[in-house]
């Protein structure tokens, strides 16, 4: 089979069987109902715990030494500026006026776009600067948020509430996630508005799908997801010559702006805007070859793909420069002022000023100035970690150690840790690894489209930071996929599970084994919360926790 007729076919539904599938048919009441109520009892657990205690440690815990300001600056000028030294709130001492105020009035340099910046300036704008409440708030709701949101993808993407349920509780207990759910840093948002594209396009999937049975003649999809059997219409329901129009997609406008804000928080989020804009186009194919249209290629890319470039593309970028509106509408910030005292050259010159105007040309230079430092960051860091050790949790991330003796805080033995370390749960990472390979070989060899969409979202999110390996980066930059890692380990779990009209036997010892890695996941996140929520604990539980020593 040719590259093209393998994608397109792995995009279009075909080979339902390949995968997980285990609900009552599509639009059933009870279905319904079980397919929201379980995400969001999932959800509610999960936010308790990433909300319990949420203002301890109340300091600034690893990189929140910026962010944390910066948000802060936004409030206070809409745009970052410098800081006093390393001054840090305590409980006797405020942020951002009072006794302590450790802004300058001059701006700073920084190398991230402003979305993730203002998302924590808005809890400290609730909450105030100086409460660690505050400069946390956004990120423990996105990471509730996002734990309700996979619930949905993955009983949207597998056709089972079980699995629905499965992924969320998954997420919800993976320590990578929980720490960053806890942290002001901006990692988790990047995850938070991928995710939420990632869902938009999932949706625009099933609705374009539906539409186009429906003016093929074929009965549409209900609202609780692609009926058993496939989710596309036999190819003789529809003329070869017929190219029904799908109308103005809502749900892909949305998935854009919300993939251009996950670029806004870190441009790393632009390789999840491109992996799922491919994806889509090749559901578009996809659709159209499964429909027996006889020109499925070249209408596929040229008139759904080509269209949604031409328009989707301008709308990220135009989303991505109004979220520089703090930046833009003010005249303090850093290089805003660059255009207008530097003449422009090149082809910026032959530009009239109306196209390209002083502030268009500042911003530019800044994104050039931007893109300089982050290629060349090589400056060594204890905790710096190489790629191909995130999926086996080679070196997590220490955010915060403490040790006390005996009567210190509470500690009753000789001596006691307190400590927050970014470490995935063993058994995600791990059985995800493994549900990689499984991913792989039902996309390409059993053209299964929900394998090929979950591995969308790990080469917009893991692929990309191969080709950095040279650069400082750290464990913690895998939460912005780790969902994905998540929806591995349960297409895994649901083939292990079997199909729903499978044999009595096969499905109880299937929903052993599964059930067995779901509850030695709860017992390894159990097992693992002191080191991840900060309790003091004895040292000695300390060490029976770093398992190896490059966790140390």
């Amino acid at each position: 089979m040719a590259t093209t007729e393998v994608l397109a076919s792995a995009g279009s539904g075909e080979a339902e069987e390949a995968g997980p599938r285990d609900r009552p048919p599509s639009g059933h009441a009870a279905e319904r109902f079980w397919g929201w109520a379980v995400p969001i009892l999932v959800a509610a657990i999960g936010g308790f715990f990433r909300f319990w205690r949420l203002d301890q440690p109340h300091q600034l815990v690893f990189d929140e030494t910026y962010y944390v300001k910066q948000g802060a600056s936004y409030l206070q000028a809409g745009y970052e500026l410098a800081t006093d030294g390393d001054a840090t709130p305590g409980p006797d001492e405020r942020f951002t006026n009072g006794t302590t105020n450790v802004f300058l009035n001059s701006p700073d340099f920084v190398v991230h776009p402003p979305v993730g910046k203002w998302m924590i300036a808005a809890g400290e704008w609730l909450f105030g600067a100086d409460s660690s409440w505050g400069w946390r708030f956004s990120v423990a709701l996105c990471g509730t948020l996002s734990l309700l949101m996979i619930g949905r993808i993955a009983r949207r993407l597998f056709g089972s509430t079980l699995l629905g349920g499965t992924a969320a509780l998954l997420l919800a207990v993976d320590g990578e996630h929980f720490v960053l759910s806890r942290t002001g840093l901006l990692d988790l948002f990047v995850m938070f508005w991928a995710l939420a594209g990632f869902a938009f396009l999932l949706l625009d999937r099933d609705r374009v799908t539906a539409r186009v049975r429906a003016r093929a003649g074929s009965p549409a999809v209900a609202d609780g997801g692609p009926p058993d059997g496939g989710d596309d219409p036999p190819a003789q329901v529809a003329a070869a010559h017929v190219t029904p129009r799908t109308g103005i997609r809502w749900w892909r406008t949305a998935g854009w702006i919300s993939l251009a804000l996950s670029a806004g928080v870190k441009w790393s989020g632009a390789f999840f805007l491109l992996a799922f804009a491919v994806m889509s186009v090749l559901w578009d194919v996809g659709r159209r070859r499964a429909t027996g249209h006889r020109r499925w290629l070249s209408v596929g890319l040229f008139r759904d793909g080509l269209p949604a470039w031409l328009y989707l593309g301008p709308l990220a970028v135009a989303t991505y420069i109004a979220t520089w509106s703090g930046w833009i509408f003010t005249r303090g910030g850093y290089f805003r002022d660059w255009g207008e005292n530097n003449p422009a050259r090149g082809w910026a010159a032959a530009l009239p000023t109306w196209l390209f105007p002083d502030w268009a040309r500042s911003l530019w230079h800044y994104h050039a100035q931007m893109y300089d430092f982050n290629i060349h960051l090589h400056d060594p860091h204890p905790y710096q970690s190489n790629p191909w050790s995130w999926s086996v949790l080679g070196r997590p991330t220490a955010f915060y150690y403490e040790s006390y003796k005996t009567g210190q805080h509470g500690c009753a033995v000789q001596e006691c840790s307190r400590a927050i370390n970014d470490l995935g749960n063993p058994v995600i990472w791990w059985g995800g690894t493994i549900g990689i390979a499984v991913l792989l070989f039902a996309w390409l060899l059993r053209r299964d489209w929900r394998a090929g969409a979950v591995l969308a979202g790990l080469v917009g999110g893991y692929l990309p930071w191969f080709l950095y390996q040279a650069r400082t980066i750290y464990t913690f930059y895998a939460v912005a996929f780790v969902p994905w890692i998540v929806l591995s380990l349960t297409y895994a779990l649901g083939l292990l599970l079997g199909p729903r009209d499978g044999p009595p036997h096969r499905r109880m010892y299937g929903a052993a084994a599964a059930g067995a890695v779901v509850v030695l996941a709860v017992l390894a996140f159990a097992f693992f919360y002191p080191i991840l929520s900060g309790e003091i604990i004895p040292r000695s539980s300390w060490d029976q926790r770093m398992w190896m020593p490059s966790w140390i």
